[in-house]
């Protein structure tokens, strides 16, 4: 009887004892703690290697930010071009706040036209071909099917034309319209510039020692081209730009009237001053204003008493008054550039209707 039972006890007796168990059990608990904390670290390194690296966030900020210079230097540029192509088209005259006659007559001589077009318009077309440009690339939305890369060099090409044509006009400023001023000139120069250095900026050292040599061809390619439209066949401009010009008078025509006749003995004992060049067409219209008689009493003192020619210096009663442009008044101290109204010189010399009334 008892050997029967004894295959049916035979499992039992083999069970591990209690403290085994509890070994098993430890090391279960163990295994399932530490597998888990395996997870994270992966995920972490994921996350880690998914985040672009900060160099290329900051130029790409940076980038974005010099496009948006780009296009705002564009953009007053084609305002500016505009206004002054508008006023070529219309024959009339600019507003010159600084540089009186002589910006009229720079903007109005043989080289403010191009090939037979208006040099206005072909900056009209620069300024706004890199305001769109500079738009485009900021939004990363190109038009034409044109990537990026394609665009950055238009913009670099467009730039550096620009700056090429601006120094070639300002070497064509201090050597064929010498002692004259044109801020509009300066102003389109001076964007172009910043427009060149900005545009490098974009690009970089790196990158730009790759294509100096197609910026040098681009520059050669604008100086020859200028070059070209203003050759010596050209007939002679009536400006400034003339080689060479003998002193000559021009008779005022025009009647002066009492108020003229008061105001311009007013400015003569007060000791204004009238400075004037003899080819100023502004210069002529401002004695006009005054008439035959009055335009005798004014102190007017002429600046290029021996003629004009390239490389002549203005006289020296000119020299320390600070002119920027013809004509220019010096009343009570006071420098005042360019054409004014009587009603503006009487009001800047202190005249007042008691004074006209008492000289009548």
């Amino acid at each position: 009887m008892l050997s029967s039972r004894t295959p049916h006890l035979s499992p039992y007796r083999s069970t591990p004892p209690l403290t085994q168990l509890k070994a098993q059990q430890n090391l279960l608990l163990v295994k399932c703690l530490s597998g888990p904390s395996i997870d994270p670290e992966p995920e972490a390194t994921a996350d880690t290697t998914s985040l672009p690296p900060p160099s290329t966030s900051t130029s790409t900020s940076g980038s974005i930010s010099s496009y948006n210079w780009c296009a705002g230097l564009g953009g007053l540029g084609f305002v500016e071009t505009g206004y002054l192509a508008y006023l070529k088209l219309t024959n009339s005259d600019a507003f010159c706040p600084v540089g009186g006659g002589t910006c009229g007559d720079i903007l109005n001589s043989d080289y403010a036209v191009l090939f037979g077009v208006p040099l206005p318009l072909f900056g009209m077309l620069s300024y706004g071909l890199v305001t769109a440009l500079a738009l485009q690339l900021a939004g990363k939305d190109l038009p034409f099917g044109i990537d990026k890369s394609n665009g950055r060099f238009i913009l670099l090409g467009t730039t550096t034309s620009m700056a090429s044509a601006s120094a070639y006009f300002l070497y064509i400023l201090s050597t064929k319209f010498a002692g004259a001023s044109c801020s509009y000139c300066l102003f389109s120069a001076f964007l172009s510039f910043s427009l060149f250095f900005t545009t490098l900026k974009i690009f970089g050292l790196e990158e730009i020692k790759k294509v100096v040599g197609l910026q040098l061809c681009i520059a050669s390619l604008v100086v020859a081209s200028l070059s070209t439209s203003y050759n010596p066949s050209q007939p002679a401009s009536t400006s400034l730009a003339m080689t060479e010009l003998e002193y000559f008078t021009t008779e005022i025509t025009t009647p002066s009237s009492p108020f003229t006749l008061s105001l311009a003995k007013h400015l003569r004992s007060i000791g204004a001053k009238m400075y004037g060049a003899f080819w100023c067409s502004h210069c002529l219209e401002q004695k006009q204003m005054f008439g035959h008689e009055a335009s005798k009493l004014l102190d007017y003192v002429e600046c290029f008493p021996d003629g004009y020619k390239n490389g002549t210096k203005i006289a020296k009663a000119c020299a320390g008054v600070g002119i920027e442009g013809f004509p220019t008044w010096v009343i009570n101290g006071e420098v005042l550039s360019g054409e004014k109204e009587l009603s503006e010189l009487a009001s800047f010399s202190g005249f007042q209707d008691g004074d006209f009334n008492q000289q009548s």
